[in-house]
């Protein structure tokens, strides 16, 4: 069982946070082991099984950038622990902000600092932008169409976070 069939919503890469928290707390409260105290002690280790489950998948489901990983493993177009090639534009471009933040490491300079991080903002923005296109076309589309569209969005998912790494190294540069 999937955490969309868990908590009975339509594989989606956007979710209404109320209904997904409404179905965490009705099943929290269904499989809490408490309830379950006079029970054998597989009914038991069955339920706490359950209530893991359950803490899994409101882990997995509320959080953006994990959803999205899980629902491209669930596609089949996504593997865990996969070597992705990124765009050489991308990488081209990456390696431009790396260069800038290793000459930080040796001189501070706020105004460079406050320039990588505007270009940073930049595409973080333009990928959500393109992100929030694609995912709102997922759930219309036929098979042949989908799958396309699903490449888009690993791309995304994978560009997103190589600037994840970026934006953890720009922060600590801001906070010295």
């Amino acid at each position: 069982m999937n955490y969309f069939e868990l908590y009975e919503l339509p594989l989606s890469f956007r979710l209404d946070e109320a209904v997904l928290k409404r179905k965490f707390y009705e099943l929290s409260k269904k499989y809490h082991p408490d309830f379950y105290i006079n029970e054998s002690d597989e009914k038991q280790q069955e339920i706490l099984e359950l209530s893991t489950l359950n803490n899994k998948a409101f882990q997995v489901l509320s959080h953006p950038l994990k959803r999205m990983e899980y629902v491209l493993q669930l596609k089949g177009v996504m593997a865990e622990e996969e070597q992705y090639q990124l765009p050489q534009d991308f990488l081209m471009e990456m390696m431009e902000v790396n260069e800038a933040l290793m000459e930080m490491e040796f001189e501070s300079d706020p105004i460079n600092l406050e320039r990588i991080t505007a270009q940073v903002d930049d595409m973080e923005r333009g990928l959500s932008d393109e992100l929030e296109q694609y995912t709102q076309r997922f759930d219309s589309l036929n098979t042949e169409e989908e799958q396309n569209l699903l490449l888009k969005i690993k791309d995304i998912w994978y560009r997103q976070k190589y600037l994840l790494r970026i934006r953890e190294s720009l922060n600590r540069f801001a906070t010295r």
